[in-house]
């Protein structure tokens, strides 16, 4: 008998034009606003508009860094600070390597 491997893969469709706003953020994230708010106090995420967080919106791709974040927290045990250092070296990575891309593609 043999037997198969299943990779299950979980994602979020976004819209172009749409935002969030914090409860929809956190129904998303299926995590509570505390802990939203917690990554918005660190740097990891920022609101898009509005002063207070009945007022925040989000853009759509804060969903995916979110997300990210939470998943550093839960599985490898990174506080929030630490989440926010990663993506922000994770970002740079990301920026360096389309640096390169367009420097080899010259």
């Amino acid at each position: 008998m043999s037997t198969k491997k299943i990779a299950i893969v979980s994602g979020h469709i976004l819209e172009e034009e749409a935002t969030l706003t914090l409860a929809e953020l956190c129904w998303r994230c299926q995590t509570p606003a505390e802990t939203i708010i917690k990554l918005i106090n660190h740097g990891v995420i920022t609101p898009q508009e509005g002063t207070s967080s009945h007022q925040w919106r989000f853009h759509r791709s804060t969903l995916i860094r979110a997300d990210k974040a939470l998943r550093l927290k839960r599985d490898l045990g990174v506080n929030y600070a630490g989440a926010a250092l990663a993506l922000e070296l994770l970002d740079e990575l990301e920026d360096l390597r389309t640096q390169l891309k367009r420097f080899m593609d010259v």
